[in-house]
């Protein structure tokens, strides 16, 4: 039986790979926070893998809250870089795959058409910036990793928008929400999934380094998004487009950051589903979170 090594286990991602990891019985997981492994400690790290035998790690853990970083960008880049350049030497040394998560954040927005993996990188945020130099460190510790650059995160777990919606629409007769930044809503469970195919397939001799796209299918503004989400939970809120300039936030957020998925798909045979469905799907697990 292979070990599977998750950090950032109570986030989102971590949340959603501990709920459908029953489904993989080949595998030993070890769901890990930062209480049961920091990271961040080179030392703790490398204790860590030597007192077990780790096959295979997946790094869902990121400093995400994009407008603290601004002020915080040494936080984050310790999370986002140092400590994914810890957990890629113990891995090389460990003969260990490492499937690692990355962000639309690496990208300035201002494509007119979806990115694609060999795009030149030009983030225009801190968190863009440290997630990109996690990316830079994982290539040189252990370049026979799978990156997944990912986007608009939101589930069942933890704060998210689509929470931060419905609580708004709940207090209020209308919420404001931006139309002019586009990109793709995706479900931490269809991520999730993903991954734990790719882990699948390399048990079975088809495993493919480098770097992806994966978000769920179609396209959207945060208006859209906002305005469906309510829809779908029949709150009775009038959703409002503004423009990004009548929301001012301390980070710089891609105008366009829509991702081509055409190489997951093509190389990990990947059926991804429109996010509408993913969202329509997710909505009655708000009330009742799958554990």
């Amino acid at each position: 039986m292979k070990t599977v090594l998750v950090t950032g286990a109570n986030g989102q991602l971590g949340n959603s790979l501990r709920r459908l990891s029953v489904n993989h019985k080949d595998f030993e997981f070890l769901f890990t926070d930062v209480a049961e492994l920091d990271i961040c400690d080179e030392k703790a790290v490398n204790d860590y893998f030597h007192s077990h035998k780790i096959d295979y790690v997946m790094n869902c853990a990121a400093y995400t809250n994009v407008n603290k970083a601004e002020e915080d960008e040494a936080v984050s880049l310790r999370i986002n870089s140092d400590a994914v350049h810890n957990l890629g030497l113990a891995a090389r040394v460990a003969h260990a795959r490492m499937i690692h998560i990355s962000t639309d954040y690496v990208f300035d927005g201002t494509e007119c058409r979806p990115y694609v993996e060999t795009d030149l990188p030009c983030p225009v945020s801190a968190y863009g910036r440290t997630k990109l130099a996690g990316e830079d460190a994982l290539g040189v510790t252990c370049p026979e990793s799978v990156i997944i650059r990912t986007a608009w995160l939101y589930s069942e777990y933890g704060n998210n928008f689509v929470k931060t919606m419905l609580r708004l629409a709940k207090e209020r007769d209308e919420v404001r929400v931006v139309f002019d930044q586009v990109g793709t809503p995706t479900y931490a469970g269809d991520l999730a999934e993903a991954m734990l195919s790719i882990l699948e397939q390399s048990e079975q001799g088809h495993y493919v380094p480098g770097v992806f796209h994966f978000t769920d299918e179609g396209v959207c503004s945060w208006y859209d998004f906002a305005r469906k989400a309510i829809e779908l939970a029949n709150i009775p809120c009038r959703v409002v487009p503004i423009e990004t300039k009548d929301y001012p936030t301390p980070a710089h957020r891609p105008a366009y950051s829509v991702l081509n998925k055409a190489k997951i798909k093509s190389v990990y045979h990947l059926a991804i589903s429109h996010w509408e469905e993913s969202l329509k799907q997710m909505m009655p697990l708000l009330t009742n979170p799958q554990q």
